[in-house]
C-alpha cells in the first residue's frame, strides 16, 4: 500500500520547506513492494502529493522509462545493485513508429518534468561501441542527481533543454566519445568520469548568451588501460563552454586538452568556444601544451564558479547547498 510520508525529504535533499507532503511507492520484483516495475509506479504515482518518492528495491531493472511529471524522487536501495538498463541505439528500428529510433531518443531513462530528483541508482544503456546510444537524457529543468552511476559508451549523458539546470554530485560516469553533451547549464562536483577508449569526454552545446555551461568540480579524470590519449571536450556548436576546476585529471588527457571540431556550418569555433581550466592537478593537467584559444581562470575569474552564481534561479542553489 502506498504510504504518506511527511517530511522524509528534508534530512536527504537538505530542503527547508518542511511543509511538504509525499506519497511513497515501493517497487520491488518479488512483489513485496506496491509494483514490480518502475515504469508502474511512475504510471500511478499520487496527484495529491508535493512530491512522489519511489523506492525501488536491489534489481536489474531491463526498461525504457520516461518521467513526464514533476516532482519525483527516484532512490534506489543500493546503487551497484539497483539498475535500470536497455539497449536502444541510433538506427535500431522503433517497434512504436515507422521509423529507427535516433540518438535522442534511444535513451534508457528520460527525465521531461521540472524538479526529479535521482539517487542511489546506476542507469546503463547496454549497446556499446556500435554507434550513438544514450543512457540518461535530461530535459527537465532543477534536474539533481546524487551518488549514482550513468554507464555507457558514444553519448552516454545527454544534458538537454536550453537553460536547464542540472546537478551530479558523488557519480560515476562512463562511456568513449562525446560521453557528457548537449546544452544545458550542468555542474558536476566530486565526480568520477571515466574514460573507455582515446576520443572526446565532453561536447557542449551551450547557446549564445548563456553565462555558465558545464563546470566540472573537485571531479577526477580516469580511463581504461586502453584510454590513452583523451580531449578534455570539443564544442557540438560554437558557443559550447566547458570548465575544469580543482579536477584530478589523469596521464591520459593530451597535453593540448581541447580539440575544435572543424565544422564548416558553424565558421571556427575556436572563436566562440570558452575552454576553461584552474587548480586542476594530476599528470594530466599540465597546461604548458594546451591549444592557444583555451583559458587559464586567474583566481578572481575562478571565483565565480559558485552554486549560488551558476544556479540563480528560484533559489535552486539553497537546494544544493543546504541554505
Amino acid at each position: 500500500m502506498k504510504k504518506v510520508l511527511l517530511f522524509l525529504f528534508f534530512i536527504l535533499l537538505n530542503n527547508n520547506s518542511n511543509a511538504q507532503t509525499y506519497c511513497k511507492i515501493t517497487v520491488a520484483q518479488d512483489g513485496s513492494g506496491d509494483e514490480t516495475s518502475i515504469s508502474d509506479a511512475i504510471t500511478t504515482a499520487c496527484v495529491d502529493h508535493d512530491w512522489n518518492l519511489i523506492y525501488i528495491k536491489k534489481g536489474i531493472y531491463r526498461e525504457k522509462i520516461e518521467i513526464y511529471s514533476p516532482h519525483m524522487i527516484l532512490i534506489g536501495e543500493d546503487k551497484e545493485n539497483t539498475i535500470i538498463i536497455n539497449d536502444d541505439y541510433s538506427g535500431k528500428p522503433n517497434p512504436k513508429s515507422n521509423r529507427n529510433f535516433g540518438t535522442s531518443d534511444s535513451y534508457t531513462l528520460l527525465v521531461d518534468a521540472d524538479d526529479v530528483r535521482i539517487e542511489n541508482i546506476t542507469i546503463q544503456n547496454s549497446w556499446c561501441d556500435k554507434g550513438q546510444a544514450v543512457a540518461l537524457r535530461v530535459k527537465g529543468n532543477r534536474f539533481m542527481m546524487k551518488n549514482s552511476k550513468i554507464l555507457g559508451c558514444q553519448d552516454t549523458l545527454l544534458t538537454d533543454g536550453d537553460g536547464t539546470y542540472q546537478y551530479y554530485e558523488n557519480c560515476y560516469i562512463d562511456g568513449t566519445t562525446d560521453f557528457i553533451f548537449g546544452p544545458a547549464v550542468a555542474v558536476f562536483q566530486n565526480c568520477i568520469i571515466n574514460s573507455k577508449k582515446d576520443s572526446y569526454i565532453t561536447a557542449a552545446s551551450t547557446p549564445e548568451n548563456q553565462e555558465f555551461g558545464y563546470v566540472f568540480m573537485n571531479c577526477k579524470l580516469i580511463a581504461d588501460a586502453n584510454a590513452t590519449k583523451v580531449f578534455l571536450g570539443r564544442p557540438w556548436r560554437p558557443y559550447a563552454q566547458t570548465v575544469f576546476i580543482g579536477c584530478n585529471l589523469g596521464s591520459h588527457i593530451l597535453p593540448e586538452g581541447w580539440n575544435p571540431w572543424p565544422d564548416e556550418r558553424f565558421g571556427d569555433k575556436t572563436k566562440t568556444a570558452f575552454y576553461a581550466e584552474y587548480n586542476n592537478k594530476g599528470k594530466g593537467a599540465k597546461t604548458n601544451k594546451r591549444v592557444a584559444w583555451s583559458h587559464q581562470l586567474t583566481k578572481e575569474e575562478a571565483a565565480k564558479y559558485t552554486l549560488k552564481n551558476i544556479f540563480p534561479k528560484d533559489d535552486f542553489w539553497k537546494t544544493l547547498s543546504g541554505k
